[in-house]
């Protein structure tokens, strides 16, 4: 699979821009704040429905429009598909599959898939078990696309969960009138049986990783240091949960939720679920966020995404590697491993400030990125 060409309408900084790629390495170079990430911040999105930069779409839609437009045209195996995307903050976004509209824009899902490694991914290893659960989320759905649909089930019935905590929170501290709890039941059934399957889908593809990510960072850091990653259930108290049954789950969750239905009822908030789960991630013994140093972080987050990459590989359909302002930030020996390690990607996009930067591997077309505009010079 690789991205033969590009088209972005009033997204970030871009009235309008389209690059023509090719299979193999590619590097987008260019003084910062002129584009670059903003290129495969898009295709990130094509990938996913998200950006790993915010959280929100207002801020990829150009200043005094009111809708930004993505059109990429993806190869595999001869086969040309074009993928649009419009995105409208505050409305429903519009998407297209090969020039037909779509239903639902998550069924472009699988369309392209995309590993994308940048310098917010740091916050894979320091940052909260929130950043973690997205990685683990992203994969699963990039995998098997139909987890788009688990996660929208889960996060709605969490929605209207917590509306009803709320409602009976707020109603108890100001003597109002309160809501009838009887239909929290009903809640806790849903939730059960949506996070019982997202949490099924989790630890599979944490069996799956687990060795990968071990074998990548041995890899990228040479051989200093073993890496582990685990799941943590933070409803299941000291209870294994690696191996159980999708109903010995669902039965698991359920009781987690009758359990602390009166602190739940008592804050206003729902306390159990996969929502606040974690990766934890250790280096030795020792667990990394707190105790691995800068270098031992980068070859950690590497190695996450580097493990994505061979899970994704291996299913058949290859995904496009992005490195993006990577390489400025690691030492060289860690630039050449990495560089030894993805090259022999279908497509790899890499993008900096100066390309000497980049190993020789991985320097193939050169595109110049300045002023708006996006041009092939190599």
């Amino acid at each position: 699979m690789y991205v033969r060409q590009l088209e972005l309408v009033d997204f970030r900084s871009y009235p309008r821009v389209v690059v023509d790629f090719e299979s193999g390495p590619a590097v987008l170079v260019g003084a910062n704040g002129q584009g670059k990430t903003n290129l495969i911040e898009a295709l990130g999105y094509v990938a996913t429905l998200g950006s790993h930069r915010v959280a929100t779409d207002a801020p990829l839609v150009r200043s005094g429009t009111a809708r930004a437009v993505i059109r990429t045209t993806v190869m595999h195996e001869g086969r040309e598909l074009l993928v649009e995307l419009s995105i409208e903050p505050g409305r429903p976004n519009r998407a297209r599959l090969g020039r037909a509209a779509v239903t639902r824009p998550r069924d472009v899902l699988g369309a392209l898939r995309v590993v994308l490694f940048a310098p917010e991914d740091l916050a894979l290893v320091r940052g909260d078990p929130a950043e973690r659960r997205r990685y683990l989320d992203e994969l699963l759905t990039s995998r098997l696309p139909r987890f788009a649909g688990v996660r929208a089930d889960y996060d709605r019935v969490l929605k209207q969960r917590n509306a009803l905590l709320r409602t009976s929170y707020l109603a108890r501290k100001t003597g109002g009138a309160r809501p009838e709890m009887s239909t929290l039941d009903a809640w806790d059934v849903h939730l059960a049986r949506y996070g019982a399957e997202l949490v099924a889908g989790r630890l599979e593809l944490c069996a799956a990783l687990a060795p990968l990510v071990a074998r990548a960072y041995d890899a990228v850091s040479a051989g200093h240091g073993d890496a582990h990653l685990a799941y943590h259930g933070s409803w299941a108290a000291e209870q294994p949960i690696a191996g159980l049954s999708l109903q010995d789950l669902q039965e698991l969750l359920a009781a987690a939720l009758a359990a602390a239905r009166p602190s739940e009822v008592e804050r206003g908030m729902t306390l159990v679920g996969p929502h606040r789960d974690d990766l934890p991630l250790t280096l030795g013994e020792l667990p990394a966020k707190g105790y691995a140093s800068h270098g031992e972080c980068w070859s950690l987050a590497l190695a996450l995404r580097l493990a994505a990459y061979e899970l994704l590989r291996t299913e058949r359909i290859e995904p496009v590697l992005i490195l993006d302002d990577v390489f400025a930030e690691l030492d060289t020996g860690r630039r050449e491993r990495l560089a030894g390690l993805v090259a022999d990607a279908t497509q790899t996009l890499v993008t900096c400030a100066v390309e000497a930067d980049v190993p020789a591997g991985l320097r193939g077309a050169r595109y110049e990125v300045a002023g708006g505009q996006v041009r092939r010079v190599r």
